[in-house]
Parts: C-alpha cells; structure tokens; sequence
C-alpha cells in the first residue's frame, strides 16, 4: 500500500509485559530437621512444568507456569515446592496465526528466568542448597503438545 507514492510504514510487532505475579507458592519441608542432616545417597529432584495462557481481551493474554517439583531419597522426602507465576502480555501487531506459538512460548520463555530464581530462593530459604533449574526448551514443549492433541496451533484453545 502506498501513501501519496511512498509505501506506507508496517507497525512493527511488539510484545510486551504488562505485569508479573506470584499466584501460589508452597514449600514444605515436612520432615525438618531430620530433611537437614546429611544424606547418604543424593536426591532424586523431580520437576513438571506446565503452560497455561488465557485471553483477556484482544491483544492481551495472561500466561501462568506451573512448576512443581520434590527431592526425595530411598528413605524420605526432603522438599516439595510448587510455584504458579504468571504474566499479563500485550501482544500487538503479530498475525493470528503467530499469536498461538508466541503466547505459548515467548511468553513462558521470559517469565522462566524470575520463576526459577523464586525456586532457587524458596529450596535455599528452606535449609537446602539453592535448585537452579535447567533453562526449557518452550519451543520443544509447543511441538510435543501440539504432536499429542494433533491439530494445528490455530485450532487450539490457549488454555492447556
């Protein structure tokens, strides 16, 4: 499209964060103190993370991670944590059909940093070395969801 012979200038895409926010934080550490002594054997350290991401209006979307994890050894649990951080995003001027994999992944991508830490705060606040989680791969955990429900992006509901 052109302006008086000039071509008209394209918005640039832009994707924003409005706000973050812890919505739930748990640490138990049930077993205190004997969790504290020291163990035998090393823990094993389980961790599950899942997205979450709703619209609030057109170009707004809240993003929640939900990351729970525990470390355990033969003989007991040493610490359970779960953490639901979220995010409200501003995403304008990207095509429909790029909303879905930036919602579920861009976003997840930059709240991962502050939820890890927050993780790594809470294991060391509760009497452990800090758990720094490993980076995630949102772009592998996108096309694993898609490949399980079989459809297209734009098919998919942004709840998951």
């Amino acid at each position: 499209m052109t302006t008086n012979g000039e071509p008209a200038l394209e918005a640039a895409p832009q994707l924003n964060v409005l706000a973050q926010y812890v919505r739930d934080l748990s640490f138990e550490n049930r077993n205190a103190p004997r969790s504290l002594m020291p163990q035998s054997e090393q823990p094993a350290i389980n961790i599950q993370i899942n997205v979450n991401a709703n619209p609030m209006s057109e170009q707004e979307f809240q993003v929640e991670l939900t990351i729970e994890g525990d470390a355990k050894t033969k003989e007991l649990t040493l610490f359970k944590f779960e953490l639901i951080f979220g995010g409200i995003f501003r995403i304008a001027n990207v095509p429909e059909e790029a909303i879905h994999p930036i919602v579920l992944i861009e976003c997840p991508r930059l709240l991962f940093p502050f939820a890890r830490q927050i993780i790594a705060n809470a294991t060391r606040d509760g009497g452990f070395p800090p758990l720094y989680l490993d980076p995630v791969d949102f772009a592998a955990l996108y096309r694993q969801r898609l490949a399980e429900q079989g459809g297209m992006p734009g098919a998919q509901p942004l709840t998951q």
